[in-house]
């Protein structure tokens, strides 16, 4: 709540030192890719459009539509673009097919820590970067960095996981470059959004899936169904979040309305990292005493499929320029920053 009366404090100010910092009101509606219930997923997203209400005073006005109820999760680039709804919350990943490069900015297997990927995000050309990405693909969209999770788990299966061969003919849904890898493994990927999986977990259309973090996968209901949660996510170490804003609209705002919509989008990364951070230890504690054994992944097979992954990932860069600059710059940023995390924090089970 602190941080929340600091932004509207300083919107505020704004407000009243120019008298016409909010000539212009927007009225947006806003489709969501994740309910709003979920902890650090899609609670920004409420978080957000409350917050550039209050300290607009009223100049953005932003009415949030659950998942379906205006746009379908997958259409939300598409209808922000062409202009059908102004503004969405999404994670961007889900546009690989049409956007090659910007699973970069939505989940990295064996990427960045969050807080290392927020790092080049903001300092290291990236938020640039992902503009260009969108334009060079023709899509008439602004994207602001809105939201950020730790690791994800790698997955709930009916059974143990205990070599890469395990994944061969699996039926599982699995998002992103992360699910590119387990193709090479044989598995067969599918992607569908979060509130169809416990149903076709249940039925078994598919045999095994990860969506998220422990703290949405308890919401979700997967432990009920099966009882092997694997551990770590090597798919997604951090989950980015964004708010996409039609480029026209982002156009009509005037300089106080960008800067409120990029201080309440930072402060939305921010609060969704520690609300995930704060709930997860307790959540997984509880998993296991309902019965579900949480598998740690050998280190012989991460390396495994660490190699996978950096297959897939060059020849990613191969087939899109996008893809290759991103992924150069993602690569050169982490050689010198792990000179500083392998040194700077302390193990952890010390």
């Amino acid at each position: 709540m602190k941080l929340a009366k600091v932004v509207t404090g300083l919107a505020a100010a704004i407000a009243l030192s120019s008298g016409s910092a909010y000539a212009d009101n927007l009225r947006w509606k806003m489709p969501v890719a994740f309910a709003t219930n979920l902890p650090g997923l899609g609670s920004p997203a409420a978080w957000v459009a409350e917050n550039l209400t209050t300290a607009s005073d009223g100049s953005i006005q932003v009415r949030v539509y659950e998942p379906g109820e205006l746009v379908p999760p997958f259409d939300i680039l598409q209808s922000v673009s062409d202009g059908k709804v102004p503004t969405g919350y999404t994670w961007i990943g889900y546009d690989q097919g049409k956007v090659p490069a910007v699973p970069l900015f939505a989940a990295v297997p064996f990427g960045m820590k969050p807080w290392a990927y927020i790092g080049w995000y903001y300092y290291g050309g990236g938020h640039d970067m992902l503009q260009d990405v969108y334009a060079n693909k023709g899509f008439n969209v602004h994207a602001q960095l809105c939201g950020i999770i730790g690791p994800e788990t790698a997955g709930w299966y009916a059974d143990k996981i205990e070599s890469l061969e395990d994944y061969d003919g699996m039926k599982i849904r699995f998002a992103g470059l992360g699910g590119k890898v387990l193709e090479e493994l044989g598995a067969s990927v599918t992607m569908m959004p979060g509130g169809e999986l416990y149903q076709a977990l249940e039925k078994g259309t598919i045999d095994a899936t990860e969506f998220s973090m422990p703290a949405i996968d308890q919401i979700l209901g997967f432990q009920q169904v099966v009882k092997y949660n694997l551990f770590p996510g090597w798919h997604q170490q951090f989950t980015a979040q964004y708010l996409l804003i039609n480029g026209d609209e982002w156009e009509k705002t005037t300089a106080a309305q960008k800067a409120l919509v990029e201080a309440s989008c930072t402060a939305a990364t921010t609060r969704g990292l520690a609300e995930g951070e704060y709930l997860n230890g307790a959540v997984l504690a509880g998993f296991q005493e309902e019965g579900v054994q949480a598998d740690q992944i050998p280190r012989e097979v991460l390396e495994q499929l660490k190699a996978v992954t950096e297959r897939v990932l060059e020849s990613e860069a191969e087939n899109d320029d996008d893809f290759a600059r991103v992924y150069r710059s993602q690569q050169e940023f982490m050689e010198t920053y792990q000179v500083w995390d392998s040194r700077a924090y302390l193990p952890s089970d010390l």
